[in-house]
């Protein structure tokens, strides 16, 4: 039904268009001797075909948007100023009482001087006209947060755009706070600390601004998608007296990090009986899911996350803890089932290198616990378009071994098999013994919907 109301306000808000513009040419041709009148600005129009209320009168517009402006006297109209921008607009939809106009994405707004912020000057030979009328900037996005799965109590970093004075974070239980928000001047991050109550069946994130609001994905605090916890959630599996299998007795539980501590019991991906890895060794260590007869991703999972549900919405989370730098060598090769030999650049895995950055060797260290976040469609057999949650269910419910893990991995590599472009395979990375540490911990699956937000929530279905 939504997509049906969808294209019925498309098609009015067309033939509104339509409409308009024949009026226009209409009361151009009758009303030529009124361009050297008075003008006036009456009211201002928020032009959205994807709103239930295409043809809205408004308060506000942010960057990029389009406004319709009501009043008098436009016939003869030379400029339009927004912000003290000179605003393009196109003199076939101006009639004598409404005009159309575009806020352009380069109009200033916190930044533009204090006579002409959130004016709208209108002229022409011998008249002009301003209206007060506010301009944002262009709506605020949220696009990672630190730790998806902390203590109360503990600070999170909430990244992302348009994040300027945020007054209000609303965690999942529809838990408040208020206080103790610490905002970047630019609105690129703000930091807020987690309280009490937040609900187990996670959600998103719900943030209010000098700019508005906007939601993070809905994986803030799901626990219900945790499939090994190495706490009593999901079991363990191990087996056979391989150097590289990580057993019960290589996990560890000693409290580790700063701000954001360890919680419980974790997996050391280099265990302390192992002093270094060797260059030029694809499967270092190995540490699994119990498998055939005890997971159950299906059962456990599509209650929240459809099967149907595009691989893009869908991620691998699991929290990282690197207390030293790691560079130059070695990463975590995600085994989507127990299959494969190690080395890899294929097939139904996807190799975590975080310290490569834009191309670059980058070290990559954390003082406490953060969130790693794998879209499923990063594994490299299901990075085309098209497929589904229910693609991966059905490959792991048909493998002969359908445990799921990580394997640490010091190989060499080019950039090209990161990137996938023939042209960065002359940029080599060469492997080197490591006895570099790297914990991980509540490895779980989480949706990466989010949901839309509104500036008129009262009006949209």
């Amino acid at each position: 039904m939504k997509k049906n109301n969808l294209n019925k306000n498309r098609w009015t808000s067309v033939a509104f268009l339509g409409i308009m513009l024949v009026a226009m040419l209409f009361t151009a041709c009758d009303d030529e001797d009124l361009s050297t009148g008075p003008i006036t600005i009456s009211k201002i129009y928020l032009e959205d075909v994807n709103s239930s209320v295409p043809d809205r009168e408004v308060t506000f517009a942010r960057l990029g948007q389009m406004i319709r402006i009501e009043g008098s006297g436009f016939m003869g109209l030379r400029k339009v100023y927004i912000n003290g921008l000179s605003s393009y607009f196109n003199p076939v939809y101006v009639s004598d009482n409404s005009m159309l106009v575009s806020v352009s994405k380069n109009t200033p707004t916190v930044e533009a001087e204090a006579d002409v912020r959130n004016i709208i000057r209108m002229t022409k030979d011998g008249n002009e006209a301003t209206f007060s009328f506010e301009i944002r900037s262009a709506a605020p996005s949220i696009t990672s947060i630190s730790h998806t799965l902390p203590l109360a109590g503990e600070t999170i970093t909430v990244n992302g755009f348009g994040l300027v004075e945020v007054s209000k974070v609303v965690f999942p239980g529809n838990v408040e706070v208020t206080e103790g928000i610490t905002s970047d001047v630019g609105g690129e991050f703000f930091t807020v600390i987690v309280p009490e109550g937040v609900s187990d069946e996670g959600g998103s994130l719900l943030i209010e601004c000098s700019n508005g609001g906007a939601y993070s994905p809905a994986y803030f605090n799901f626990k219900k998608g945790v499939i090994l916890d190495f706490d009593g959630i999901g079991t363990h599996g191990f087996w056979g007296s391989a150097t590289s299998m990580i057993m019960d007795e290589d996990l560890e539980s000693a409290s580790i990090g700063t701000e954001n501590i360890s919680q419980g019991i974790y997996v050391p991906h280099r265990p302390s009986r192992i002093a270094s890895f060797d260059p030029a060794t694809p499967r270092c260590s190995e540490v699994w899911t119990a498998g055939n007869g005890t997971d159950d991703w299906r059962g456990q999972l599509t209650p929240y996350i459809p099967a149907t549900t595009p691989l893009s919405e869908v991620a691998l989370q699991f929290d990282i803890y690197v207390p030293e730098a790691w560079s130059e060598t070695g990463f975590l090769k995600i085994c989507l089932v127990n299959g494969f030999n190690g080395g890899e650049w294929a097939g139904a895995c996807y190799n975590y290198v975080p310290w490569i950055v834009n191309g670059e060797a980058e070290a990559f260290q954390t003082t406490g616990w953060t969130t790693a976040t794998i879209p499923l469609n990063m594994i490299y057999d299901y990075s085309e378009d098209g497929f589904t949650f229910e693609d991966i269910l059905t490959y792991r419910e048909t493998a002969n071994y359908k445990n799921f893990g990580f394997y640490f991995e010091n190989t060499d590599f080019t950039l090209a098999n990161i990137t996938g472009n023939d042209s960065d395979s002359e940029t080599e990375f060469t492997s080197v013994a490591t006895s570099v540490s790297v914990y991980t911990d509540n490895w779980r699956i989480v949706s990466l919907e989010t949901p839309t937000y509104s500036d008129f929530p009262e009006d949209e279905e």
